[in-house]
């Protein structure tokens, strides 16, 4: 009887660690499944993705700056495409005055130096004779 008796105890044992583990483990479950947990999973695991993604394009970014650079520039381009039909025209009309203003500033002394010079060497040529 001795044996039996002590089996049972430690069956009966074995049997409370067995049910102290499971409701250990529907505690961990039940945790888990409550909705602000499931919040924050789905919170961690988008910022995980924005994170991966985020990276991807830093690479990409770094692999191929001109053409990325480029086709940014293109897209405000197409952005920006109604605006640049209203105002280009009169934007083109100022830079073509202002050129033309810087051309005949640095053209107007070059043509009184050229002149200068012709004198010059005129008084010398008949100097020389």
């Amino acid at each position: 009887m001795p044996r039996t008796r002590n089996r049972l105890i430690a069956a009966a044992r074995r049997s409370m660690l067995q049910r102290a583990e499971l409701h250990r483990r529907l505690d961990v479950a039940r945790a888990a499944l409550k909705p602000s947990a499931l919040v924050d999973r789905g919170k961690y695991r988008i910022g995980e993705k924005v994170d991966d993604t985020a990276h991807a394009v830093q690479e990409q970014f770094r692999n191929n700056r001109l053409p990325i650079a480029l086709a940014a520039a293109a897209g405000l381009a197409w952005l920006l495409r109604e605006p640049i039909k209203e105002h280009a025209p009169r934007l083109t009309k100022k830079i073509q005055d202002l050129a033309t203003g810087v051309a005949d500033h640095f053209r107007s002394p070059d043509v009184s130096a050229d002149a200068d010079d012709i004198e010059t060497l005129e008084e010398e040529d008949e100097a020389v004779r």
